[in-house]
């Protein structure tokens, strides 16, 4: 399986002095092996939907240029029936291989929107492939038990991020749902160890940035079926 980065960009045409809406892509475009690449490709367009979009549903495109006209379009009506407003829209997109090998495939997709408001939003995205299907692999898959890990896992945040085990897991001001530890939506395989990563307002405010937890593969080897 081999990669071509591919790179997308537009700018809003009316006229503008400073702040001006732009939308930049770069992002790796699976080839070689048609059914797993489609498979693949498909699946990181179908996240990038879910970042790139404004207004309640998803946009309607069906390839990288038409999401991003889509974008700048729907700047372009917002500015013409607010036309006293001032305000800068822009989106920033990056995906990279982050690991593989011959059983895992994991990309990263780097993100960062504005669409007005106090102050836009950025995250990372963990997509996690079967290299041999092109099939996405969920996070409960990982693992020979996802509730015996989250319990390992749950010990170790605690310990990296100074929170007695006596004390709710939010008792140092973090926002765990219902005050109970989690794992986060995003897990990345690193060269170093599996990767736990909250974006921003999973477990803590925006303000207070994400949070993680590295733990080596001599530590998890044991928790995961997939390796």
């Amino acid at each position: 399986m081999t990669f071509d980065n591919q790179s997308f960009e537009k700018e809003s045409s009316l006229p503008c002095n400073e702040n001006c809406p732009h939308i930049s892509v770069t992002i790796p475009i699976a080839k070689d092996v048609p059914i797993v690449s489609d498979s693949i490709n498909k699946k990181v367009f179908s996240v990038l939907k879910e970042i790139i979009y404004f207004g309640e549903k998803p946009y309607t495109s069906t390839e990288y240029n038409g999401l991003l006209n889509s974008f700048i379009g729907s700047y372009e009506k917002l500015r013409k029936d607010f036309p006293k407003d001032v305000f800068g829209w822009e989106a920033e997109i990056e995906g990279s291989i982050k690991y593989q090998s011959d059983s895992i495939l994991n990309i990263q997709i780097k993100h960062y929107t504005f669409t007005g408001g106090a102050h836009g939003y950025q995250g990372l995205r963990s997509l996690i492939f079967d290299p041999e299907t092109g099939k996405s692999i969920p996070n409960h898959l990982l693992f020979k038990d996802q509730n015996t890990f989250k319990a390992f896992a749950e010990k170790k945040f605690r310990s990296k991020y100074n929170i007695p085990a006596n004390k709710s897991i939010n008792a140092t001001g973090l926002l765990f749902e219902g005050d109970k530890f989690s794992l986060p939506n995003n897990i990345f395989y690193t060269d170093q160890g599996l990767l736990l990563y909250y974006n921003p307002y999973e477990a803590a405010s925006y303000a207070d940035g994400p949070k993680e937890l590295l733990l080596s593969y001599n530590e998890v080897n044991d928790y995961l079926l997939i390796k």
